[in-house]
């Protein structure tokens, strides 16, 4: 089988060096970059698995390089690296096409964890079928629809979207700041008591027992 291959764009002379070094010696071909422009013109002529984008670099940022990316039909995996900490500038990220982001500092364990998290889900489930969740449930990712055998479950937007974001991250503990910045708008305050409620629902249509609390830290669709 042949390596998974990364697009890593970070201008950071050092931190790349690092990275590059421990993703390989993971077995990843990694294809570096400096610079947005570099990094779209990589986009333009190859494909990858999984890209790694730092959002501070010289000229197009991450997120635009990300945002055209997307617009051009590219749909490989995005991880951002940033270290910026609002929940506008997550929020961004997640509106630029991204699917996970990491703060920094960070450990490279932890970015090896998202990495491989994230490589598992585009292998095992291609976002053009169905996911079969058991006992006669289905979720069509392309679509987010959930359906309970073969008929549409009615699901208003955001607990709808909550349960498309669990799903693709089936088996990851997905934190309550992730969650934050998918399912709020910028002119929106998250709401813990918001949240409950939308998982009740999701509980309620899918099985108590498939979401699962972790305290003080997230959920995890089981």
């Amino acid at each position: 089988m042949k390596n998974a291959t990364i697009l890593l764009l970070e201008d950071d002379t050092a931190l790349h060096e690092t990275l590059s070094e421990y993703l390989e010696e993971e077995g990843f071909d990694v294809v570096g970059c400096f610079d947005g422009e570099s990094a779209e013109d990589q986009l333009y002529e190859r494909t990858f698995d999984l890209l790694i984008l730092d959002v501070n670099v010289p000229g197009k940022n991450g997120f635009e390089v990300l945002r055209e990316a997307r617009e051009r039909g590219v749909e490989t995996p995005a991880l951002f690296l940033t270290t910026r900490d609002s929940a506008a500038d997550a929020e961004r990220g997640f509106e630029s096409g991204a699917d996970d982001y990491v703060r920094k500092p960070f450990s490279l364990k932890e970015l090896l964890l998202r990495v491989q998290s994230m490589l598992r889900r585009r292998f095992s489930h291609p976002v053009s079928e169905k996911m079969d969740l058991g006992s006669g449930l289905a979720f069509d990712l392309q679509n987010a629809l959930l359906y309970d055998n073969g008929e549409p479950v009615k699901l208003a937007e955001k607990p709808r979207k909550l349960l498309e974001l669990l799903l693709q991250r089936r088996g990851d503990v997905v934190t309550h700041e992730v969650i934050n910045a998918h399912l709020w708008g910028f002119d929106e305050s998250p709401s813990e008591e918001a949240l409950r409620t939308y998982i009740k629902t999701l509980r309620s249509a899918v099985g108590k027992d498939r979401i699962i609390s972790h305290k003080r830290t997230g959920y995890q669709f089981r």
